[in-house]
């Protein structure tokens, strides 16, 4: 692919873009979700609905019991008490799975087990343990409430009335055919999968994953497991972006590590635009003799920020490529090297992307209120994303003071919150939101919490 000229912005105004400025920067980019494909329902979830999915067939099909037990007409049942039960001669037995081919008639009952199709005359359905099996003579047979799977009795004595509609799920009760089971735009969980079975339906029109080339820099990292040498550490950032991604809905693709050579990043970075859709790199986006990831991504495209006002993570590269044979732009994401600042980042610029490339509308993590426990002081002019802990009931029930707000303490302790340590961000539940315009944050002051690990 042959390099783009570009252009830098000012370098002599090195402003600090607001999280917003940046996040809405990342999204005006991206000029609509990924096309559609189709997805069987065995290996549609996680994905992302692209159309309506509407049900085929009413749901339940048809009126079915909704427990074991006699399918009657309530008005035979209407005097019935414990003390003169009400005897009805058992015409039949109904399975789940099978065709009903009794006509149930004054006096008359039929055992039904539950699922099965309700049979033609009847009107309710009287559980098993309100009835007795009994003779001809209407003599008990067996014990109250007996287990249905023994041999279907001559007549039974129910105890107690039940109104007509007891016990039967009555045929669309739950969908009607031609229903919106899922909206476009909808995340297909288990139970999404569940109700699309049920519907009918077999294959759902999905979203495209968006493919992700990821990228790690640094002459001293080496693949977790191998030999480190006299100077290596283990890649955390490339195993980490890739599960990150995962996450999100995206399919991840590892460009390897590149070494602190512009050749090396620019090679590795062509090499991903001629599939992805998203290339993020970690590492070399700050200004160091060693930091080639903006020249490598401008040898290419254009590089529309630079910095942003956060904590950590200021060193942050966002841009844009033209993508090789036509289409809407690959998207070109420069994290921070350390693996915490890459993690922030992450769920501030890079998952949002990946949800709207989707087609979800709702982009970021739950927040909710809370009370951080700990004095932290940070950065002057910068959001600080602070790595926290909740405090829980026994049971794990988060505990939230008079004014709904939870509780909230640093994830490691104050020496926690540097971004090269990884046992606290893996110990965290959720991001504490520290605003710019704070520079020590007060024991017990209000922030907002962004929850982790929560779609």
């Amino acid at each position: 692919m042959a390099p783009h000229e570009a252009t830098r912005p000012d370098e002599a105004t090195p402003r600090l873009r607001s999280v917003e400025d940046t996040l809405a920067t990342v999204l005006a980019a991206i000029p609509g979700p990924t096309e559609p494909e189709i997805a069987w329902i065995h290996d549609a979830l996680g994905r992302v609905t692209a159309e309506d999915a509407l049900a085929t067939t009413d749901l339940p099909p048809w009126d079915n019991a909704a427990m074991d037990g006699y399918a009657i007409q309530a008005a035979d049942i209407a005097a019935a008490t414990e003390a003169s039960p009400i005897g009805l001669e058992v015409i039949g037995d109904v399975a789940a799975g099978a065709d009903p081919d009794v006509e149930v008639r004054r006096g008359s009952a039929v055992r039904i087990a539950t699922g099965a199709r309700i049979p033609r005359g009847a009107d309710a359905v009287v559980q098993v343990e309100l009835t007795t099996p009994a003779d001809a003579a209407d003599a008990p047979a067996g014990p109250r409430g007996r287990h249905g799977a023994g041999p279907v009795p001559t007549r039974c004595l129910v105890h107690q009335p039940v109104p007509a509609g007891a016990s039967i799920r009555a045929a669309g009760s739950d969908l009607r055919r031609g229903s919106v089971v899922l909206q476009a735009g909808s995340r297909i969980g288990p139970a999404a999968v569940a109700v699309t079975a049920g519907a009918g339906i077999a294959h759902l029109a999905v979203r495209r994953r968006p493919v992700v080339g990821i990228l790690a820099t640094g002459n001293e990292l080496r693949d977790a497991g191998s030999s480190l040498g006299t100077s290596g550490i283990p890649d955390a950032n490339g195993p980490a972006l890739m599960a990150l991604v995962a996450e999100a809905g995206a399919d991840g693709r590892s460009l390897g590590i590149a070494h602190d050579t512009l050749d090396d990043v620019k090679a590795r970075v062509c090499a991903g635009l001629q599939e992805a859709d998203v290339i993020i790199v970690s590492g070399g986006v700050s200004v160091g003799p060693y930091d080639h990831v903006r020249a490598g991504f401008e040898a290419y495209g254009t590089i529309e920020l630079w910095r942003v006002a956060v904590q950590p993570g200021k060193p942050f590269a966002f841009g844009t490529a033209p993508r090789p044979g036509g289409g809407s732009p690959v998207l070109l994401f420069g994290l921070p090297g350390n693996p915490v600042s890459t993690f922030v980042t992450f769920e501030l610029f890079v998952r949002p992307a990946l949800r709207r490339l989707q087609g979800l509308a709702r982009l970021q993590r739950p927040r909710d209120r809370a009370v951080l426990l700990d004095r932290t002081p940070k950065g002057a002019g910068r959001r600080a994303f602070v790595r926290v802990l909740v405090d829980r009931e026994p049971n794990g029930t988060p505990v939230r003071d008079r004014e709904g707000r939870l509780r909230a303490r640093l994830a490691g302790g104050a020496a926690g919150q540097g971004s090269h340590v990884l046992s606290a961000l893996a110990a965290a539940e959720a991001l504490a939101v520290i605003p710019e315009s704070v520079d020590v944050h007060p024991e017990g002051g209000e922030v907002e919490l962004w929850w982790l690990e929560r779609d």
